[in-house]
């Protein structure tokens, strides 16, 4: 165990939600330090562990999360702290944007756990995602015996403005109806394509019950896929997929116990005893679910007749690697789109487009330099470049692929067919668009960031903010 002395902060990190302090002036106390990277789903799960041992002892230690960027726009500082409050982020945080902090400990991996005793020593450190029940024992056994006192929070510099939405993120359309993944709200919006809001599935706090419209819950939903009178819903914060019945309100789920699992294929005999993990992306057809887990890198199928598992592709190593089925390997997929037996894929940290071919499942990558590469490039597929995508929609008109092109605050278009990648001129730079839904004459924008939806007229090139009333 290594009990020697640790580096203090690095002095040019800038603090973004908290007064600054130092870890000499935190002496008396257990402190974590948590490094992370707000784009990480791995990250997300770690941050949300935490934060439930948190509610349950408060004031036992002093939590401290330094934000290490992989991604340019995660170093402006309201860009990452946006991205760690969508996951309901309360503790302070530093954002790390040289790595000084990262190379002043010997942190390796994303996320990694440094244990502080009382005198400033480090007692243990936690890497990856570890195994069930880990951090739990080790948190309990580094605050033995310390007295409770109240920690500095996280909330205290620029709060999030009270808006009808709270980072919106996953969007569906059709002639009469939109519908809003009101993701910060914990809430499904049915709304009038002028904003109206008609009806609201889900009480709006954080929990996970089936039920009418006065008993289910939800726990930051993402992604929405419209089928009919069916709205099936990526809720992942519980690690689950639900489904709403229009006609009737009612809410069930199809599989997912509530907590980050690995995903077993098979019959699914009793849905809350499946394991998902992090479901973000979901598209529909020929009655499958097809669902993107961004938690353990694959993709799946749920067949609604069959009430089944299946997994189509992915190897689970976070790479991007081409290749047929299990063979191939996704970096954090996010958000799926279908047409003709053909699943279109945003893979968010290799920040590129994958194709998955329904009848053999080979996957190949359309736009995409690599893992590590990202950018902003328009024109022939091999050239061209995206940052952080985070959703794609097909437009039902057009071989064309809409995508949110979330880190680079652009809308992109891929032409099917071996065509180029384009950016859609607009009169603004967008604030991390990451849900997109492509019906009823327009493009509809989650505008995550600045909590709104917007409309595209792609012929006009008019866009508009779509007002969200109750």
């Amino acid at each position: 165990m290594n009990i020697q002395p640790v580096p203090d902060l690095p002095e040019f990190a800038a603090w973004l939600n908290a007064a600054p302090c130092t870890l000499t002036e935190l002496r008396g106390r257990p402190v974590a330090l948590l490094f992370v990277n707000a784009a990480s789903a791995w990250s997300a799960q770690r941050l949300a562990e935490f934060s439930q041992w948190l509610s349950r002892h408060p004031g036992k230690l002093q939590p401290l999360v330094l934000q290490v960027p992989r991604f340019d726009f995660e170093r402006d500082a309201t860009a990452a702290l946006k991205l760690l409050r969508r996951q309901g982020l309360t503790m302070p945080v530093l954002l790390d944007a040289d790595w000084d902090g990262w190379r002043r400990f010997g942190v390796t991996a994303w996320p990694t756990m440094v244990l502080l005793d009382a005198q400033g020593r480090e007692q243990q450190r936690l890497i990856g995602q570890g195994v069930p029940g880990e951090l739990e024992r080790a948190l309990n056994a580094l605050c033995e015996g310390a007295p409770s006192a109240p920690s500095r929070g996280g909330s205290e510099l620029h709060p999030e403005p009270r808006q009808a939405l709270r980072f919106p993120m996953g969007l569906a359309v059709n002639q009469e109806r939109l519908y809003i993944a009101d993701s910060g709200h914990h809430r499904i919006l049915e709304c009038s394509h002028g904003g109206r809001v008609l009806r609201q599935f889900g009480l709006g706090t954080a929990d996970f019950m089936d039920g009418n419209l006065a008993e289910a819950a939800f726990h930051r939903p993402q992604a929405l896929a419209l089928e009919r009178e069916s709205l099936y819903v990526a809720d992942t914060g519980n690690h689950a997929v639900r489904r709403i019945n229009l006609l009737t309100g009612l809410v069930d789920t199809l599989c997912g116990n509530g907590r980050p699992g690995a995903p077993e294929e098979g019959p699914v005999a009793q849905p809350r005893q499946v394991s998902l993990d992090h479901p973000v992306g979901l598209a529909i057809a020929e009655n499958q679910l097809h669902i993107a887990m961004a938690g353990d890198n694959r993709i799946w199928s749920y067949h609604l007749g069959q009430r089944s598992l299946q997994w189509r592709a992915g190897s689970g190593a976070i790479d991007e690697r081409d290749g047929s089925g299990h063979l191939a390997a996704f970096a954090q997929p996010t958000a799926v789109a279908v047409v003709q037996q053909v699943l279109y894929v945003a893979d968010a940290l290799g920040s590129s487009v994958r194709s998955l071919q329904l009848r053999g499942d080979l996957v190949q990558t359309l736009v995409g330099q690599g893992t590590w590469r990202f950018g902003e490039d328009d024109g022939p597929r091999a050239q061209a470049s995206l940052q952080f995508p985070q959703a794609i929609a097909l437009s039902p008109d057009a071989p064309l692929l809409w995508i949110a092109d979330t880190g680079n605050g652009r809308l992109r278009t891929l032409r099917l067919g071996g065509g180029e990648l384009t950016t859609q001129p607009l009169p603004r730079r967008l604030h991390a668009p990451a849900g997109l839904a492509v019906g009823a004459g327009a493009v509809w924008i989650a505008e995550t960031d600045s909590h709104t939806v917007l409309r595209l007229d792609p012929d006009s090139g008019v866009l508009s903010e779509v007002p969200i009333s109750e």
